[in-house]
């Protein structure tokens, strides 16, 4: 008999009511009562499992059955039965229970009340507990959401190159690839690289991206990047997932409602999919969740100058670590008053000045500020940076050399300026950050399958 996974079960219920099925999945609780038991099976399917009753009298190797521990593998046979006065809506009377992998006392996820520390240890089998299987579904789905939004907004997708010979944001925190004895104690020539240059790790896929927009109109890429600060706070990682949109014709506000849009899609999306999981957030991971998401996707997000976010701030300086005054950057805990205190609901920022902003953005008229914003979001703090881009050679080739970049470096970047040059804008959106805000988890690490931080590459 084939296989049946518990999601297709799920959907056909009325169907294979009554009928015999087989399962397979991995045990998370079994109860015995002597002469009847009870297994929790769940084959990743779904978020909550199944319930199989099984019976000594029916079951041969009953007793090895009970002893079963969690994390164990099986395949099972048995009637679908209908419990709609329960709290699950069905259960499997097994008729035959095979075990294919027995796990030990040595298994490390027997352990109740394990903290979220210990399980990163265990990252190659922490999927298999109930948090991290609601999240890891919740971040395969927001995704799916993502590439939805922007499909059916007529995006076209990009998948832009990982490595690159240029740094997008100036930071110079990157990752240099090489094909070179970097421990040999010789001199080591650029020109001798495999790609006769030096090389690396993208930390950012939009300059590639504006090369699309500026010929099919909006195009977005999804996809890692990388960044190589020694930080060790909850928000950064070292690769991480970043969504990157760029739109031609668009200005910064245009920008700022297709951000909007698109949080309260996925959003939306979310809690069409997976609303066992949001449930289970809310119960267990952040109280008032669901309430919160509710009322992002019901609000019209406010939208402030830098200028005026400075003067809402500094009127509380007394309560901040890092005080505040204008031109100074907008640190976390800044961030979360705005969003939490101030205004209530997640606010745009926007013209910055240009001095803590990357080259590429459009400069405002003041010759002071630049046409970006952030989208601050309660709790998370930054979760979108956006720009309309500088489209004017000239500007653009004075802020190069401004920030002592290397022009040489940017030539087919400056090129797009002369060849059929408009007003455009884009933004990234951290994507690791938006499954932290939308499941309530507050570390980074907690929300990627195999976190690369400092010290960490286990897996």
């Amino acid at each position: 008999m084939k296989l049946l996974d518990l999601r297709t079960l799920d959907k056909t219920l009325e169907e294979k009511k009554d009928t015999i099925v087989e399962i397979g999945g991995w045990v998370r609780t079994v109860r015995d009562n002597k002469n009847f038991g009870f297994i929790t099976l769940n084959d990743g399917t779904t978020f909550k499992g199944v319930q199989i009753v099984f019976n000594a009298s029916d079951i041969e190797n009953y007793t090895e059955i009970a002893k079963l521990n969690t994390g164990s593998s099986l395949r099972c046979k048995g009637k679908v039965i209908l419990t709609p006065n329960n709290k699950q809506p069905y259960e499997i009377h097994a008729t035959e229970i095979e075990v294919l992998c027995k796990t030990g006392a040595d298994y490390p996820l027997q352990k109740k009340g394990s903290t979220l520390e210990f399980l990163r240890e265990q990252a190659y089998l922490r999927p298999r507990t109930n948090l991290f299987n609601a999240v890891f579904r919740v971040r395969s789905e927001a995704s799916f959401a993502l590439h939805k939004f922007f499909n059916e907004e007529g995006f076209v997708y990009l998948q832009a190159p990982i490595f690159t010979s240029s740094d997008c944001e100036g930071a110079g925190e990157l990752f240099k690839v090489s094909t070179q004895d970097i421990y040999s104690g010789k001199k080591l020539d650029p020109k001798d690289e495999l790609f006769g240059k030096s090389v690396f790790l993208s930390p950012s896929c939009q300059l590639e991206g504006e090369t699309f927009a500026l010929a099919f109109g909006k195009t977005y890429t999804f996809g890692p990047t990388f960044r190589a600060e020694n930080s060790n706070t909850v928000k950064h990682a070292n690769e991480f997932w970043h969504l990157e949109p760029e739109m031609a014709f668009y200005e910064l506000f245009d920008d700022m409602d297709v951000m909007e849009k698109m949080i309260k899609y996925v959003i939306k999306y979310l809690f069409e999919h997976c609303k066992a999981e949001l449930e289970f957030f809310d119960s267990f991971v952040e109280k008032g969740l669901i309430e919160k998401l509710k009322l992002v996707e019901s609000s019209d997000f406010a939208r402030i100058t830098y200028t005026q976010a400075i003067k809402d701030l500094e009127k509380h300086n007394d309560k901040f670590e890092y005080k505040v005054k204008w031109g100074s950057d907008i640190q976390t805990e800044h961030e979360k008053f705005l969003t939490q205190v101030v205004y209530g609901k997640p606010v745009f920022v926007y013209d910055y000045p240009k001095e803590i902003k990357a080259f590429y953005m459009k400069l405002n008229d003041d010759n002071k500020t630049v046409k970006a914003t952030d989208l601050l979001v309660p709790g998370i703090g930054e979760l979108c940076g956006a720009s309309e881009r500088e489209e004017r050679y000239d500007v653009l080739l004075n802020r190069i050399h401004e920030l002592g970049l290397n022009e040489k470096d940017y030539w087919w970047y400056l090129n797009l300026r002369k060849f059929g040059s408009v007003k455009h804008s884009g933004f990234g959106l951290g994507f690791d950050r938006l499954v932290m805000y939308v499941t309530g988890m507050q570390n980074i690490r907690d929300v990627i399958p195999f976190p690369r931080t400092p010290k960490n590459c286990e897996y």
